[in-house]
């Protein structure tokens, strides 16, 4: 559905009144009773304004359901919100109070009161709505007290809804071959893994407005996104990367009243943004460059330990590096200049075949012992320069040694507060000092716990990140569902067969109302790549215990697996 304001038009033609005036009597009431109510349900055209009268419509213009936002902050009140009957039982009427209560926080209100119809008294109670004593009126009243957002969210993106660009394959590009020999110019290769990672793109900000991601995405997809999140109808775009953005002249004009967030800084997507950075305000993407920033932060901070490092120009003299330390009994990690999710990063043991690493310059370091412990802090830089801490999330390290990413939880008890308060004063310091470069946007800091306590720094990104979509995610979900979320964010999990768009969804949305049974919430982050020659998806799944947590990750661990004898069985 799509959510704008009333028209003055539509109340003079009496189709704002007629929809409230359906939907009341969908709860039985006789003809005597609706005719007392007439006149206090009545919508008049100059009504529309003042009371901050919405809507929501279907594609073809009609009217589903009514709500408004009355009175002045701080304290006001939800004075509509009614469904049409044929409506009823959709989502329509939660996605339309999150919706108005959105909008509330945006206009510094922070209680609502409700006068309630006694037959959606449960139903506010379930959104978080609590009960007032009884004052003597027509109706139960309750109230809704409105957390102020964070300051993160109220800078990023102005707190709008925004239009999101899955621009990652695009960013990454700009840091292909850096530090090695030129070469001729050529366009950036399309690696289907980015294009599908690029659906995180999604959740870049709380409440998208409309989404441009390189990938083909399943129809319904959003829409099953959109019911969990409660979102307002989103508009997609796929199969649209940078070039196409170009191509397609109309695509900033359409959207030019509204912030765009991209998932790295590129020219086009400051085109399209409206910001320009300076020449060199990305150097510190570049693990030689941020680790000469820790370098530069760490005396100040007690908390951290910055590894050795060695450059190595050349992949043989990296071997020979590896080496001398395999000698001493040293183990070494190997990192390429750039490279996002611990690609171009390996552990050597021992003695390794110099062409079996990546072309040089790399960067030989010290590997840090601890206890798999790998916190992250996220914060970002606003347009003012001003630095905001986001958090601190706890990220899932995998692969053959253990240097991939593969996904991060956030969330009460998440992260210690032992590690997670030296994490939050070194991002900070991190984060002014990218802002004294010129850098504006999301960052975050990656840390190793070592086994003496200390966090061991080890690269920054200067875009958006996986665990930032688990960040968006629990705001959403705190906001419109109440309470202190747990969000683990899954970056893949293997499907047992490969499933077509219509296999898919089904799958899927019947797993959302499983976890729904153990009182969690499953969301599809990357729905693109179910029938790739080796199938997975993205996740992220939320709850407000651990427990709970728990049970959907492994609930949608062991049905994405269990496909696989579906097609046996068959």
């Amino acid at each position: 559905m799509w959510i704008r304001e009333a028209q003055p038009t539509e109340a003079e033609a009496r189709a704002v009144t007629d929809l409230v005036l359906r939907s009341k009597a969908h709860w039985g009431y006789d003809a005597a009773f609706l005719a007392r109510c007439r006149q206090e349900l009545t919508v008049t055209a100059a009504d529309v304004r003042p009371r901050r009268i919405v809507v929501a419509e279907d594609d073809g213009g009609g009217l589903l359901a009514v709500a408004s936002l009355e009175g002045e902050p701080p304290h006001g009140a939800l004075g509509l919100l009614f469904v049409a009957p044929e409506e009823i039982g959709r989502g329509l009427g939660r996605t339309l109070y999150a919706h108005v209560l959105e909008d509330a926080r945006a206009l510094g209100f922070t209680a609502l009161t409700i006068d309630a119809d006694p037959h959606a008294v449960g139903f506010y109670r379930a959104l978080g709505a609590r009960p007032l004593p009884d004052a003597g009126g027509a109706l139960p009243r309750l109230a809704v007290d409105l957390a102020p957002r964070p300051a993160w969210a109220r800078a990023w993106a102005d707190g709008r809804r925004a239009v999101h660009l899955g621009n990652v394959a695009e960013f990454q590009a700009q840091f292909a071959g850096a530090g090695r020999r030129p070469r001729p110019a050529a366009p950036p290769a399309r690696f289907p893994a980015a294009d599908h990672y690029a659906c995180l793109a999604a959740f870049a900000s709380p409440h998208p407005v409309a989404l441009a991601l390189p990938a083909r995405v399943p129809a319904g997809w959003i829409d099953l996104v959109a019911r969990q999140l409660r979102w307002a109808r989103v508009e997609v775009y796929d199969r649209l990367d940078e070039a196409a953005l170009l191509a397609q002249g109309g695509f900033g004009e359409r959207w030019r009243d509204r912030p765009f967030v991209a998932w790295g800084h590129t020219d086009v997507a400051a085109r399209l943004a409206g910001l320009r950075l300076p020449a060199d305000a990305l150097r510190h993407e570049s693990k030689a460059e941020s680790h000469a920033l820790f370098r530069r932060l760490a005396p100040d901070h007690p908390g951290i330990r910055v590894p050795d490092r060695w450059p190595a120009a050349t992949r043989r003299a990296a071997a020979r590096l590896i080496a001398a330390r395999a000698r001493s009994g040293a183990r070494t990690v190997v990192k390429t200049a750039h490279g996002a999710g611990g690609s171009g990063t390996r552990i050597a043991t021992g003695r390794v075949r110099a062409l079996s690493l990546p072309p040089g310059p790399l960067l030989v370091e010290e590997y840090v012992t601890g206890d798999g412990t790998h916190p992250t802090y996220d914060g970002l830089v606003d347009a003012r320069g001003t630095v905001h801490d986001v958090g601190v999330a706890s990220m899932d390290m995998g692969g053959p040694d253990g240097t991939a990413y593969r996904g991060a939880t956030v969330g009460p008890g998440a992260v210690p507060d032992r590690i997670a308060r030296p994490a939050l004063r070194f991002g900070r310091a991190v984060g002014r000092a990218l802002a004294a470069d010129g850098y504006r946007g999301w960052f975050d800091v990656d840390f190793v716990t070592g086994d003496d306590g200390l966090l061991a720094p080890v690269e920054t990104n200067l875009r958006l990140t996986g665990p930032s979509v688990a960040f968006m995610i629990k705001l959403r979900l705190d906001e419109t569902r109440g309470g202190d979320h747990l969000v683990r964010c899954v970056d893949r999990v293997d499907l047992g067969a490969r499933l077509p768009d219509g296999e898919l969804m089904a799958f899927l949305t019947g797993l959302t109302e499983r976890c729904a049974g153990v009182d969690a919430v499953l969301i599809p982050t990357i729905p693109s790549a179910a029938y790739d020659p080796v199938p997975y998806v993205g996740v992220a799944v939320a709850a407000r215990t651990l427990p709970r947590l728990d049970a959907a990750a492994s609930l949608t661990q062991t049905s994405c697996a269990a496909l696989s004898g579906v097609f046996t069985r068959a």
